[in-house]
């Protein structure tokens, strides 16, 4: 069974927000449309990235260098976050 292709969201759909939008069974059972909180996730990614780099470099200098290994993949992760984000942020979604 093919399902019908959406229509492209407009720019004033994302301003308003895209309620259930990550909760494909939003809307049933009487829960409410979540929003996401973009500004939260942003600001606590970016809270990841100073954390991450700061551990790394510290833990680099007492040569523990899976550590800072572990700690700068998690860095680069955090990066990508903050970029996904900003990315929703510019096409026009709330939070």
């Amino acid at each position: 069974m093919k399902f019908p292709r959406e229509k492209p969201r407009t720019r004033e759909e994302y301003e308003r927000g895209l309620p259930g939008y990550h909760d494909p069974t939003s809307g049933y059972g009487g829960a409410a449309p979540a929003y996401s909180a973009l500004t939260l996730r942003l600001v606590l990614s970016a809270l990841g990235f100073v954390v991450c780099v700061g551990g790394a470099v510290l833990f680099g200098y007492f040569q523990m260098w899976w550590i800072s290994g572990i700690l700068g993949i998690l860095a680069v992760g955090a990066v990508i976050d903050f970029l996904w984000v900003l990315h929703r942020k510019q096409r026009g979604e709330p939070g």
